[in-house]
């Protein structure tokens, strides 16, 4: 598993480092070929914060967890990360190679059978027409319907389908097609 550390606001000591890469080099073992994992450390008001994204092929598996210890942090967002892999367990098994969750860690705290097969039904379904706006007049209109999220085609782009989004930290994300 290939690392990238990043740190915001704080210092991070060589001993986190080496800890993060042993605890989330043992999520390898789901995993048939390489994958990459992206650390981020960052501490507020005197909370630490670990976020952890795991890319392998087309899947991403992110884990973001505050604490008061850093340590901490880590072994939570990793127990999230495991959670995250097992309920996808079957969709993984097809990507994977066969018999990829058959072998559980004997230190671990959790039972396969505990986690829920979750059914994905669609409740609703909405039509609209998409109109050609850039991204500015896309978050007001957001901010106006009150909505997380809002598609258009953005015309600083070339009418690319884009989609714009209220991130966690108060600002907006931008997500642009091809």
């Amino acid at each position: 598993m290939k690392f990238t550390f990043n740190a915001k606001r704080v210092e991070v000591p060589d001993a986190l480092k080496t800890y993060a890469e042993k605890k989330i080099g043992k999520l390898d073992r789901y995993f048939r070929q390489d994958s990459d994992a992206h650390v981020v450390f960052s501490t507020e008001r005197g909370r630490d914060t670990v976020e952890i994204t795991i890319h392998h092929g087309s899947m991403y598996f992110r884990a973001r967890q505050t604490t008061q210890d850093f340590y901490a942090s880590i072994d939570a967002a990793i127990e999230a990360l495991v959670r995250q892999i097992h309920k996808n367990k079957t969709r993984l098994e097809k990507r994977l190679r066969q018999g990829a969750f058959d072998r559980v860690p004997e230190n671990a705290d959790f039972d396969l059978e505990d986690i829920a097969e979750d059914t994905y039904d669609i409740i609703r379904t909405k039509h609209f027409a998409i109109k050609p706006i850039s991204p500015e007049e896309a978050i007001l209109q957001m901010n106006m319907l009150g909505h997380e999220f809002f598609v258009f085609k953005d015309h600083t782009n070339n009418d690319a389908v884009s989609v714009v989004y209220r991130r966690k930290d108060g600002g907006y994300g931008l997500i642009e097609t091809e």
